[in-house]
C-alpha cells in the first residue's frame, strides 16, 4: 500500500512538474548554477569532466522531468549565485539560506544540511567551538560564506579575519599563526587539513548550513515544482544516494520542515 502511494504521488508530481516546464526553463534549456567552491554541492572530476553531487542529481532530474536540457556551470560565490538568478541569467541556483541574502529571489525548502566547524594546529588550545570566541583569538573564514557572515552575528570577543577563498592561502594563514582557526564546511576543512600538516578539525560543529534552490521571485510555479520536487527526492531517497554518490563529508538531507541556521 506505501508503494502505491508513493507511485502515485511520484505520478502526480512528475505530471504537475512537466505542465511548467516554460516556468522552469523559459529559454528550453534549464540553465543551473552552483557554487563551485563548494564540494557539498557538486564535485566535478577534473580528470574526466564527470559531475557528481546533490546538486547536479537535484538539477538533472527537474530538467528530465520537463523533458529540457541541462547546463549546469559552476559560478564563484554566493552572491553571484543570487545576481545570476535575479537577473536572468539563471533559471535555479544552489546556495545556502541565509538572512542576508533574502529579498531579490525565492528560496526553496530546505534540501540539505552541511556540518560547519573549524581547523586549527595541533598545538593550539582551541579544542572545542566553546573555545573559539576568546578574546585576541584570530578566527577566519571566506568572503560572504555562510559560517563568515554567521560568525560576525554572534562572535563577541574573538577578532574575525575574512580572506580569500584561495586553499594555498588558506594553509599558509594558518600555518604561519596569522589566524587561530579557519571556518568552513567539514569537507573543505577535511581536504584543507591533509595539504596542511599539522592541523585538526574540532570535533564538534558551529551550526548546519541549510541548502537550499533559489529562483526568480517572478515565478511561483517554478518555486512550487522545486519544492515539490525536494518533497519527493527525500521520500524517494534520490536525495540520500546523490549525497552518497558525491562523497562530500558532513552533510546529511534536511528533515522535512527543518529549521536550521546560524544560532544567532
Amino acid at each position: 500500500m506505501r508503494f502505491f502511494r508513493l507511485m502515485v504521488i511520484a505520478a502526480a508530481l512528475a505530471c504537475g512538474t512537466s505542465v511548467m516546464a516554460g516556468d522552469i526553463a523559459p529559454g528550453g534549456t534549464l540553465r543551473a548554477i552552483y557554487l563551485g567552491s563548494n564540494p557539498a554541492q557538486a564535485m566535478r572530476d577534473p580528470a574526466t569532466g564527470e559531475v557528481r553531487g546533490p546538486a547536479y542529481d537535484l538539477a538533472r532530474e527537474l530538467a528530465r522531468r520537463n523533458n529540457v536540457p541541462l547546463e549546469f556551470k559552476p559560478i564563484a560565490s554566493p552572491p553571484a549565485v543570487i545576481e545570476a538568478v535575479k537577473n536572468a541569467d539563471a533559471d535555479i541556483g544552489f546556495v545556502a539560506y541565509e538572512a542576508t541574502r533574502l529579498g531579490t529571489v525565492e528560496f526553496s525548502q530546505t534540501y540539505m544540511l552541511v556540518r560547519q566547524s573549524f581547523l586549527v594546529l595541533d598545538v593550539s588550545p582551541i579544542k572545542a567551538v566553546a573555545d573559539i570566541d576568546r578574546a585576541g583569538q584570530k578566527i577566519a573564514g571566506t568572503f560572504n560564506d555562510s559560517i563568515t557572515l554567521c560568525m560576525k552575528r554572534i562572535l563577541k570577543q574573538a577578532t574575525i579575519v575574512e580572506l580569500e577563498n584561495n586553499p594555498a592561502e588558506l594553509s599558509k594563514a594558518l600555518a604561519a599563526r596569522t589566524i587561530d582557526a579557519l571556518g568552513a564546511n567539514r569537507q573543505r576543512l577535511t581536504t584543507l587539513s591533509t595539504a596542511t600538516p599539522g592541523t585538526r578539525l574540532l570535533p564538534d560543529d558551529l551550526f548546519n548550513v541549510p541548502q537550499n534552490i533559489v529562483v526568480p521571485k517572478d515565478r511561483p510555479a517554478a518555486l512550487a515544482a522545486v519544492n515539490a520536487l525536494i518533497d519527493e527526492a527525500r521520500v524517494s531517497g534520490l536525495l540520500q544516494s546523490a549525497i552518497e554518490r558525491g562523497g562530500a563529508l558532513g552533510v546529511v538531507v534536511a528533515p522535512a520542515g527543518v529549521k536550521a541556521g546560524c544560532p544567532g
